[in-house]
């Protein structure tokens, strides 16, 4: 809860909300969506106007082979491993305009304000606007967080879009080298903590009438993509016990996901199939081939073990039911990440300190700071959203509930840069 006795704000608000609005224009879609997919034209129109902005609060700006767009405050001991703020800018095809961005323009309002109030870290900071955090163009995620720490798989830069183009192809267009990405790669024990200020995506806040609050941990995301394959033939002519209907597998498979995401209703498990691809894809041949994306998560990893094991027999029993033959790519495997508790209590003190009192909420989306967490200690900060409406142009967090969060990431950042270096 936000009591009367919330001090005042140090960070420049209508800079913040100038900013936020300025990018949002920038692949627009309707009157509040906004479509800015990963490495595309659009990408690189906002990443050019945010290195601006970081330009013009001072910092040195480069991006590197990732993609990632980085701009740098010197510290008072430059060989000290950074502080690293962050997020992405980038979004889904029919997004909102606050995913990622806040984090991205909260704390570059962070270490601008920073700078005008005189304040010198004792180790470098970093701004990150990570490439291609949504994972929508190349059917998978976080690709520059995983590329910083070094650990992206070979075979995620032969990943293509809907239209061919491959990630590799694209790094290129996007003015990357991808021959040179170890150049990119910070060292082990480089960074020495993240902070990452993002909108909840989900009701809990909105629901307790919440402005901000502290995240706990990123639930453990299990990303697959599924081939089932059958026999084409003619819909008018087959009969049905002779079919091998790759899409009727498909639906099996998706339909017991469903269920086995609800056998808890206490639990917060989910599962998605947010992606499927019928060829021949013709309205009157029987599919041959069906190519589907799986999500599961949780935060308890051996619930989502069971989940994953049963949804795996259910594969084989609807493949060996419909004659079909299948395959299972595992795309991305993530146990629960769990926040720093001393830099949790920086953020308890510091929103006390405003008059504030978060709640502590689990983040079921992942985010960068999951790539991160692999680097160094983490937190997190959420911010309400109107009704949990996220990934959709009705997506909506006040500038006041934004203002609060990156005041909080302010205090917090200053009070992690500022300690004593040894």
């Amino acid at each position: 809860m936000m009591d009367g006795n919330t001090k005042r704000l140090t960070i420049n608000t209508t800079r913040l909300q100038s900013r936020i609005e300025q990018l949002s224009q920038i692949g627009k879609i309707g009157e509040t969506g906004v479509c800015r997919l990963a490495l595309s034209k659009e990408d690189r129109a906002g990443v050019e106007l945010v290195r601006s902005w970081m330009d013009e609060a001072g910092l040195k700006t480069r991006v590197d082979h990732f993609g990632n767009l980085i701009g740098r405050m010197q510290g008072a001991y430059e060989d000290a491993p950074v502080l690293m703020i962050g997020s992405h800018i980038d979004s889904q095809p029919y997004g909102g305009r606050f995913d990622g961005v806040i984090g991205v323009l909260g704390g570059l309002e962070v270490i601008q304000t920073m700078r005008e109030q005189g304040v010198i870290p004792q180790q470098p900071i970093e701004l990150v606007a990570f490439c291609d955090e949504e994972g929508c163009r190349f059917q998978k995620g976080l690709f520059g967080s995983w590329g910083m720490i070094g650990k992206i798989d070979p075979e995620d830069l032969e990943r293509t879009d809907k239209n061919g183009i491959s990630r590799r192809q694209a790094l290129l267009e996007f003015g990357c080298d991808p021959a040179r990405l170890e150049e990119s790669c910070y060292a082990e024990g480089s960074i020495g903590a993240y902070l990452e200020l993002h909108i909840e995506q989900g009701p809990i806040l909105d629901n307790d009438e919440e402005p901000v609050g502290i995240v706990t941990a990123i639930s453990g995301p299990l990303w697959w993509t599924v081939e089932m394959t059958g026999f084409a033939g003619h819909a008018g002519s087959v009969p049905m016990y002779m079919r091998k209907d790759a899409l009727l597998g498909a639906a099996k498979v998706i339909t017991a996901l469903n269920e086995l995401a609800k056998l808890d209703a206490s639990a917060p498990t989910v599962g998605t199939v947010g992606h499927l691809q019928v060829f021949p894809d013709s309205r009157n041949i029987i599919p041959e081939r069906v190519r589907f994306t799986v999500d599961l998560r949780d935060i308890d990893l051996e619930r989502r073990n069971a989940r994953e094991q049963a949804l795996r027999e259910v594969i084989e029993l609807a493949a060996m039911e419909g004659g079909l033959t299948y395959t299972i790519t595992e795309d991305t495997n993530s146990v629960p990440r769990y926040c720093a508790e001393w830099i949790k209590q920086i953020l308890r003190d510091q929103s006390k300190e405003m008059g504030l009192t978060p709640p502590e909420l689990m983040s079921g989306p992942f985010h960068d700071a999951l790539a991160l967490s692999y680097a160094c200690d983490y937190a997190m900060i959420f911010v309400r959203c109107k009704d949990g409406i996220s990934h959709n142009p009705q997506e909506y967090s006040s500038y006041e509930d934004i203002a609060l969060g990156t005041e909080l990431l302010y205090r917090t950042a200053v009070q992690i840069a500022c300690r004593e270096y040894q």
